[in-house]
């Protein structure tokens, strides 16, 4: 999996992305504070609304975000939205005013709507063989996993010594760092329509066709616009089963991430008295039982199955939120209070398992779902649905905390995630084959999608992965 890091190239770009997620991690930390600082018991509807405009960004910015990076040199966007990063993490410590926080997360985060997309688009151009591109997709997930387990665990070390608005410096680090790492480097430009890259003298290889935030895929030939790479994606997403299933899952983990996200300063300080440096510490047990999964699931997933793990994940997800709730309900935590706080860390680890359990095999579903060079619509597609589930659940989290009470906003989310749950085992087919039998009655004979069909008479039936190809674009009916 490390043999990728011996391209120069990758590395600076692997680096970049570890560097700016660290930041970002701290970020995470230092903003809830920052509430927590302005709003005091409020702090949970300052955050989730701040998160609610973080996912606005990313759904509403990331398709323009991929028109202008086919304008704009890679580099010089790369870097450019670095600095416009770094920029709003140096003001907010200075903030008095919640718009102001709302401003300028922001800002941050539409700068990161371009970042994201434009990363992940030039990784599959850096690395165009498919196997290498596969360890590139690997590193990254387990990137993100590091951040929201390095990151916290960093944020305690560093809360114990200075004052939380110092968090907002080690993001600002993490961005110009990432900056520096792109800053040297000559990365190569999309392929135009015809397939050749449009700066001379740029390397061959596999063009993209990315809309938004595609996380994988690489496609031959004419490449089509983000807007209908997106339409194509989210016709996939309608046609398979699966992929409706997965689209319910993502609300489950929405729903449980999004409590986790913006309700633990509020638990942990005012719920149960800790310190602000044991916030840190609950975020990181939330990203100590994600990455422990991750590491484990390549083996686990090779006896179970896709099915057989996330939907059983998304129930325990649901289950989790409902201890939640009876404790926080019966006053649990103010009976036992020696208790509460393991209880807490050991739920935060479940939750965050859970979670993975359900979101790294689903890279798996979409790419068994799509010929190759439809995955970076259906990638796009997906990026922008599940955010918008979290567009949901961020601010019904905040709001139903602020308003109720932490009970109510766990109640709440527990009940979406169980809903989302059992949605996704009605939707998701108990035999989901690889490949599946079906017939084109409206073909002709002799067409060239048939050449494997077995049978005689008006009736030839033949067996092909279960994706939907460039011929099954032209007949939707025959998607089974």
């Amino acid at each position: 999996m490390l043999s990728v890091l011996r391209d120069r190239t990758y590395l600076h770009l692997f680096l970049a992305q570890v560097v700016a997620l660290t930041g970002t991690g701290l970020a995470t930390v230092a903003l809830a504070l920052l509430a927590y600082d302005l709003a005091g018991g409020q702090a949970a509807a300052v955050l989730g609304t701040a998160l609610a405009l973080k996912m606005t960004a990313y759904v509403g910015l990331a398709p323009l975000a991929g028109a202008l990076a086919r304008r704009v040199p890679r580099r010089t966007l790369l870097v450019g939205a670095d600095l416009v990063r770094l920029l709003a993490a140096l003001v907010l410590p200075f903030v008095d005013r919640v718009w102001q926080v709302y401003a300028l997360v922001l800002l941050l985060q539409a700068a990161s709507a371009v970042f994201t997309p434009a990363f992940q688009a030039t990784i599959p151009r850096v690395l165009p063989q498919e196997g290498d591109y596969t360890r590139a997709l690997t590193l990254s997930r387990l990137a993100y996993d590091l951040e929201s387990l390095v990151s916290p665990v960093l944020a305690a070390a560093l809360l114990a010594l200075v004052p939380y608005g110092w968090l907002f410096a080690g993001t600002a680090a993490g961005f110009l760092l990432s900056a520096l790492l792109v800053l040297p480097l000559r990365l190569p430009a999309d392929a135009d329509a015809s397939g050749h890259d449009r700066t001379p003298g740029a390397g061959t290889g596999s063009g993209t066709d990315t809309g938004a935030g595609a996380g994988s895929g690489t496609g031959r030939g004419k490449a089509r616009g983000p807007g209908s790479s997106r339409v194509l994606g989210a016709r996939v997403f309608l046609a398979t089963p699966r992929l409706r299933a997965l689209l319910a899952l993502d609300l489950a983990v929405a729903a449980a991430g999004a409590l986790v996200l913006v309700d633990t300063v509020v638990l942990v300080q005012d719920g149960l008295g800790r310190p602000a440096g044991d916030v840190s510490l609950a975020l990181a047990a939330y990203g100590a039982g994600s990455m422990t999964v991750a590491l484990l699931l390549p083996r686990v997933l090779g006896r179970t199955g896709d099915r057989a793990l996330m939907l059983p994940a998304a129930g325990a997800l649901a289950a989790a939120l409902g201890l939640l709730t009876a404790g926080l309900a019966s006053g649990w935590a103010d009976a036992h209070p020696a208790a509460a706080w393991p209880a807490l860390l050991l739920l935060w680890l479940w939750l965050g398992a859970a979670t993975s359990a359900v979101l790294t095999p689903g890279g798996r579903l979409l790419r068994r779902s799509a010929a190759a060079a439809d995955l970076p619509g259906l990638f796009a597609a997906h990026f922008s649905l599940s955010h918008g589930c979290w567009l949901l659940t961020y601010p019904l989290a905040g709001w139903l905390a602020a308003r109720a009470g932490l009970a109510a906003s766990a109640a709440a989310l527990g009940a979406v995630a169980l809903t989302a749950a059992l949605a996704a085992a009605r939707l998701w087919p108990r035999r989901d084959p690889e490949e599946l039998a079906h017939t084109h009655p409206e073909l002709p004979a002799g067409h060239p999608h048939m050449a494997d069909a077995a049978g005689a008479g008006p009736v030839r039936v033949h067996v092909h992965a279960f994706r939907i190809d460039a011929l099954h674009r032209h007949w939707p009916t025959a998607v089974g």
